[in-house]
């Protein structure tokens, strides 16, 4: 008696694949995403560029933290450019000793403070942040420690370390930090707290106003407190022990 036949196939039955004129749609709308999304990045691009390349040869009008001043007092701010050549020396070492040790080696970030800041609970931000970081804060962005404005500080501190020398970058910061309530950068500091051109700081002069920048709204260098008196014994010391000036002579 013979066996039966095997009608059925041996091959196994896998999913359909849909249709080519659906795999057509998916790719056209794939493709569409990606170039909105390459679109999307080179206008983000463009408009960073054009916040900060200016700046590497323009003195900057204003910042976002003087403009954030101004709405919140409805007062005006004291701000007067004042370029490199026509601050004492004193004051750029004494800065760069108080805030950021490690300046002209790093590219932007100090690592090594990044991670000390985050073994550390009770660690200041403004201790891991670099004076390049802090330059793109007070430009462009608002006080904070949100992961979206710190997202955008790291960005705009690659364009700034990628578009300008390191001497400008530390030229920009003297000319906009805020040394006093509504007092910006080292014109209207020294004029209004020591009656005198930044060109004549004084190493003392310049310790003081290193000394009340991490919260200039609360210490004040005109009438330093104990606490600002040895903090700018401290930075004294410190550019001392960096070379003085001369530490920052290959910026």
């Amino acid at each position: 008696m013979g066996s039966a036949k095997h009608t059925g196939s041996s091959e196994p039955v896998g999913p359909a694949k849909p249709p080519k004129a659906e795999r057509s749609r998916r790719g056209r709308a794939i493709r569409l995403l990606w170039r909105g999304a390459l679109s999307i990045g080179l206008v983000g691009l463009a408009v960073s560029l054009a916040l900060v390349l200016p700046w590497r040869w323009l003195a900057p009008p204003t910042t976002a933290f003087m403009l954030r001043t101004q709405l919140a007092t409805g007062k005006g701010i004291a701000y007067r450019w004042v370029s490199w050549e026509a601050i004492s020396p004193h004051l750029p070492i004494a800065v760069v000793a108080a805030e950021d040790q490690k300046f002209p080696r790093h590219r932007g970030f100090d690592f090594d403070a990044i991670f000390k800041a985050t073994r550390e609970r009770r660690a200041r931000m403004r201790g891991a942040s670099t004076i390049s970081q802090q330059v793109a804060k007070n430009l462009y962005l608002w006080p904070g420690r949100s992961l979206v404005r710190k997202g955008l500080e790291a960005w705009f501190t690659v364009l700034i370390e990628t578009l300008w020398p390191k001497r400008r970058i530390l030229e920009i910061y003297l000319n906009v930090a805020e040394f006093g309530p509504g007092i910006y950068g080292v014109g209207a500091a020294s004029e209004n707290f020591f009656h005198r051109p930044p060109s004549k700081l004084s190493r003392r002069h310049a310790a003081l106003l290193a000394a009340v920048l991490p919260s200039p709204g609360r210490m004040s260098a005109a009438r330093p407190s104990a606490y600002v008196n040895r903090r700018a014994r401290e930075i004294d010391a410190w550019t001392v022990k960096l070379g003085g000036p001369r530490y920052l002579s290959d910026l």
